[in-house]
């Protein structure tokens, strides 16, 4: 069985839980990481050099980085429909993909250690709202990309891994007390991504 090392509240263990799902995928998950501890462990160092989470052992094939393992998963197990073999069909997945590591991370990163895990009397107001204003601006690509392609997922006309590391920004981006504006387009998205089951058992709780 696939085994699955790392803590439910981490965002980029939620990627690899959702996707679980999404393909019927069952797996032995271990809580890792954060206030379990153990990234330091020796033995985990040695399957993960970076000693953060998700790590997966898929019968002996130990993977890390999370958005690598969501490719692994579909390709080893035949999930096309998530993952698209044509190479044109691909790469407006994986281009979505890179661009929630490349793009999406930093600010909402910022605002979500700025508002969820600083307590109110400590929060830096200045930096919370430059980076309110970052994401705004990262936010009104995804809005652009969606209006313009006309299609109900940023990959295309069906859902896919694609969507789901932005998904899960998303998420926090919706959750965050904040004032946000109009972005229709990306709104729509969110609401159709946040009926899945996957995201329903793995995103949607309480951020912390």
């Amino acid at each position: 069985m696939l085994k699955i090392w790392g803590r439910t509240s981490s965002s980029n263990v939620m990627k690899v839980l959702w996707l679980c799902t999404e393909i019927g995928e069952r797996y032995e998950r271990v809580d890792w990481g954060g206030e379990f501890g153990g990234n330091d462990d020796p033995a985990y160092r040695a399957m993960n050099p970076n000693g953060r989470v998700p790590t997966i052992d898929d019968n002996g094939v130990v993977i890390w980085e999370s958005n690598t393992i969501l490719r692994y998963l579909c390709t080893t197990r035949g999930a096309e429909a998530l993952y698209p073999k044509d190479p044109v069909r691909r790469s407006f997945v994986e281009r979505w993909m890179d661009w929630q590591l490349a793009n999406s991370g930093g600010a909402l990163t910022a605002l979500f250690f700025g508002l969820i895990r600083t307590p109110p009397e400590k929060r830096n107001a200045t930096a919370i709202e430059a980076a309110r204003k970052e994401a705004i601006g990262i936010w009104q690509i995804a809005e652009n990309w969606l209006a313009g392609q006309k299609t109900p997922y940023l990959g295309g006309a069906d859902f896919s891994i694609g969507d789901i590391p932005v998904g899960i920004h998303a998420r926090r981006w919706f959750g965050f007390p904040i004032e946000r504006p109009d972005l229709p387009h990306l709104k729509a998205w969110y609401d159709r991504i946040a009926k899945r089951p996957g995201f329903v058992a793995h995103v949607a709780g309480p951020m912390s």
